[in-house]
């Protein structure tokens, strides 16, 4: 699929270019202009092809008059036009807007209209979605398809040039929402690019951009990664970002629904060596697919396993293990306000993990929740991190003011996740303050007791809230999907947790339910869960 006109190769004498992601993707292009940049079922994209469609979209960008800095949604499921669309706004100056497109009208007012999009790249099916509301700052549409490829083969194929291209240009993501509105964490590039697209190099210092292509170049086996999810989610995005600045091959899963069966398709079809999940959500049914049919695929270039936008539970954990023995587990804990925080790799010899524990480096602090001083070991905080990490919220100073906080002459992103630091010196994350139940005095964290909960062999899915309660103020409810065929009882689900945790973080309620609610990026939506077991529980 390489198109007959590409860019020159960047010259030795070139100036040092700054540590932005565009130009990083164009120093990768230059190296291996022939390796695959995306792999679908239905092709393969080289760096040259992703580079070239991406500059006539910068092209294309610019002749509608957008500035730097302007803001440009993209609002489709996963196609190779949200890749040309992400590294084309960066090449143009201008922003990728990540828009959910299961968002319904309110939702998606809000979201236009929050982010000051100016140009919008739709794909067909939300188009109609787009024409009913009303943003007076949107002034294109760009619908994949037809529109998209005449726009792109009347622009340039030459890379924009002379517009000032920097590592101060802002790369923008909207959370997923699952408290509250999505909210945009700004980042520089630099920033962003240190912080959380360089674990595919495992941390080394950036020297230049010219040193990315050279490792590139000189790499001869790249790694093929995969991330189960929707391209608008953050963890797909620096997944495949991060993939690009090591000069690798990322494969797109590019069907409508997720389907393990599919995946596991692509995974042999790529030859994947390196899948990361988006959580238990993804984890379970792929592991379930592999063990109903061993023999089906060939996963035989498959090295690693990682989770994204939630951990793993241990009981997935196990079952992946039985799924895929012998490869490693990379657990991941990071943040969009905080980049790539932490990471270990779990090779199984310890048995159940419980809350994820990471290795903590000076940039890693676990605070009081009310001073802000660092918590001695043992003791609940609040997690942050230094360093580079992003300019704030857009269009939200209060949020920035209290997420971004100057603590001993450092700016620290403290973004609401419990954590303890242990006696062994790692730190364990807990949870998500907004989400902790107060039972009694006591505080639960449902991440931990969803990991209880998914190590019965019965259940196959499970959210855990906190609902009112006269005595205790709260009572910890579980909302409980069980197995085809299962038919454990709401006592059984109890003593099972009961017999991993303290008596008080075992469910007062056990609800079943056909699904588990969760958002498009399989994130648990707490407060559609919560409104659900109230709905439940006023049966």
């Amino acid at each position: 699929m390489t198109e007959t006109t590409a860019p020159a190769p960047q010259s030795s004498s070139t100036a040092a270019r700054p540590l932005n992601l565009a130009d990083v993707f164009e120093v990768i292009a230059d190296a291996v202009p022939d390796r695959a940049a995306i792999i679908t079922m239905d092709g393969t994209y080289t760096y040259r092809d992703i580079d070239t469609r991406a500059s006539r979209l910068a092209n294309h960008l610019l002749s509608l008059g957008v500035q730097p800095g302007d803001h440009v949604a993209v609002h489709s499921k996963n196609r190779i036009e949200w890749v040309e669309a992400f590294y084309g706004c960066f090449k143009a100056r201008v922003v990728p807007i990540n828009i959910n497109y299961k968002y319904l009208r309110e939702e998606l007012q809000y979201l236009y209209s929050n982010s000051d999009s100016v140009v919008a790249l739709i794909a067909p099916e939300h188009v109609a979605a787009v024409a009913e509301l009303d943003v007076p700052k949107l002034r294109h549409t760009l619908v994949f398809g037809d529109d998209y490829e005449a726009a792109l083969a009347a622009a340039s194929p030459e890379r924009p040039t002379g517009n000032g291209r920097c590592g101060d240009d802002h790369y923008v993501l909207y959370t997923g929402g699952t408290t509250g509105n999505p909210k945009g964490v700004v980042w520089r590039h630099e920033d962003w690019i240190l912080a959380a697209l360089n674990a595919g190099r495992f941390g080394a210092p950036i020297e230049s951009v010219e040193q990315l292509g050279q490792e590139a170049a000189a790499n001869e086996s790249p790694m093929v990664l995969l991330a189960l999810g929707p391209m608008m989610h953050g963890g797909s995005q620096w997944t495949m970002a991060n993939g690009h600045v090591a000069g690798q091959s990322m494969a797109l899963y590019t069907e409508a629904s997720f389907s393990a069966e599919t995946a596991m398709e692509l995974v042999q079809h790529a030859g994947v060596t390196s899948l990361t999940f988006l959580g238990d959500a993804m984890g379970r049914p792929v592991a379930d697919a592999i063990l109903a049919e061993p023999d089906r695929w060939d996963l035989s270039k498959l090295i690693s396993i990682s989770n994204g936008a939630a951990p793993l539970s241990d009981g997935v954990r196990a079952q992946l293990r039985e799924a895929l023995p012998g490869r490693f587990i990379l657990d991941t804990y990071g943040a969009s306000e905080s980049g790539a925080t932490a990471s270990r790799i779990d090779d199984g010899k310890d048995g159940p993990v419980g809350p994820p524990r990471f290795g903590a480096s000076d940039d890693v602090e676990v605070f009081d929740p009310v001073d802000f001083t660092p918590c001695p070991v043992g003791v609940d905080g609040m997690l942050g991190r230094t360093g580079p990490i992003p300019l704030g919220y857009y269009n939200d100073p209060v949020k920035t003011a209290a997420t971004f906080k100057e603590i001993g002459g450092k700016r620290w992103s403290i973004p609401g996740d419990f954590a303890r630091r242990e006696e062994d010196g790692t730190i364990a994350v807990l949870g998500r303050g907004s989400v902790c139940i107060n039972t009694g005095g006591e505080k639960v964290h449902p991440e931990e007791v969803e990991s209880a909960l998914l190590r019965h062999a019965d259940v196959f899915d499970a959210v855990v809230v906190g609902t009112p309660h006269d005595r205790w103020g709260q009572q910890v409810t579980a909302l409980v999907q069980l197995r085809d065929g299962a038919e454990a009882t709401a006592e059984q689900i109890r003593e099972h947790v009961k017999s991993l945790l303290a008596n008080y973080k075992a469910p007062k309620e056990v609800l079943f339910v056909s699904h588990v609610p969760r958002t498009p990026v399989s994130k648990v939506d707490y407060p559609a869960s919560t409104k659900l077991a109230l709905d439940l529980l006023s049966d």
